[in-house]
């Protein structure tokens, strides 16, 4: 399972590191798209269908399912890691994240978000404050559905 948080750096060229305990999982070969929130999602590339459950299936006439393969197939990028785990952040994902010196690897389970690391703070201490609140509404949604 991806979890934790780890922080690197991005060279000039564009060129960081995933962590050893996400590569683990992840294999040598990722796959890198837009995200939510300004972030990027990295998954393996066995787990790729996985991120696109929410329009599996759906009927391609659905404006929505179009907008979303458009967004997250769209802004992909299949990246190949070297053996210690560097590769290139093309740069159309990185103007994305407003990605600048240092960035925040983030494991949610199944993918990892890649952050900004000044923007992942600014986002981090609001979710802090919203936690509870968030929290509350996912339970309620949950009852409705039982």
């Amino acid at each position: 399972m991806l979890i934790g948080q780890y922080e690197a750096k991005i060279d000039k060229k564009g060129r960081t590191a995933i962590p050893k305990k996400f590569r683990e999982i992840l294999g040598s070969n990722v796959i890198i798209t837009l995200g939510y929130e300004s972030s990027l999602i990295v998954v393996s590339e066995s787990q790729w269908q996985a991120l696109l459950e929410g329009t599996a299936g759906r009927p391609f006439i659905e404006y929505e399912t179009r907008e979303t393969q458009r967004f997250l197939l769209g802004g992909a990028s299949s990246v190949e890691l070297d053996n210690k785990g560097r590769f290139i952040l093309p740069s159309y994902l990185r103007e994305f994240a407003k990605i600048k010196e240092e960035v925040i690897f983030l494991g949610l389970s199944r993918y990892v978000e890649i952050w900004d690391k000044k923007r992942w703070e600014e986002y981090h201490a609001k979710l802090e404050k919203n936690i509870e609140r968030i929290s509350a509404k996912l339970a309620k949604k949950g009852e409705k559905s039982e």
